[in-house]
């Protein structure tokens, strides 16, 4: 169905078809067909008109991570930090982009913040693939030093 859903998309003219709700809907056909570079610049054009929504700028960042590079995707969520400070999701990622960076000691301070606001990050940080390092560096009964 997604072609289906761009097809309808393709079919609205201006100047409806500039509106936040219409590139929304474009954002989640991208995401569907994994278009990273294209979802990228969508999305960044969808936070700059709605930046107070605080998932966009996850997925833009997620989206950044695999059409460029994690240290672009790390920007983003430094960016989004700044107007989300408390969205567990945006620290627990900056956890795992500080992870695989071999920052661990940051990593942990942003995992724990990240449990701190939602307890379902513990779950979660057990098993996130990007949190490995920091696993292996703890059960070494080491302390990851600021």
């Amino acid at each position: 169905m997604v072609a289906e859903a761009e097809a309808e998309l393709d079919q609205i003219s201006a100047p409806d078809n500039d509106g936040l709700a219409v590139l929304a809907l474009r954002v989640a056909v991208l995401q569907e067909r994994c278009e990273w570079p294209a979802l990228r610049a969508a999305h960044g054009e969808f936070v700059r008109g709605a930046p107070a929504e605080a998932a966009a700028w996850v997925t833009w960042a997620y989206a950044a991570r695999r059409a460029e590079s994690l240290a672009a995707a790390e920007l983003i969520l430094l960016d989004a930090e700044r107007l989300h400070s408390a969205e567990p999701t945006i620290q627990f990622n900056l956890g795992c982009y500080a992870c695989q960076r071999g920052a661990l000691a940051e990593a942990r301070r942003r995992v724990d913040r990240a449990i701190a606001l939602d307890k379902k990050f513990a779950t979660v940080a057990a098993t996130d693939p990007d949190l490995a390092p920091l696993r292996a560096f703890e059960q070494t009964d080491c302390q990851p030093r600021p």
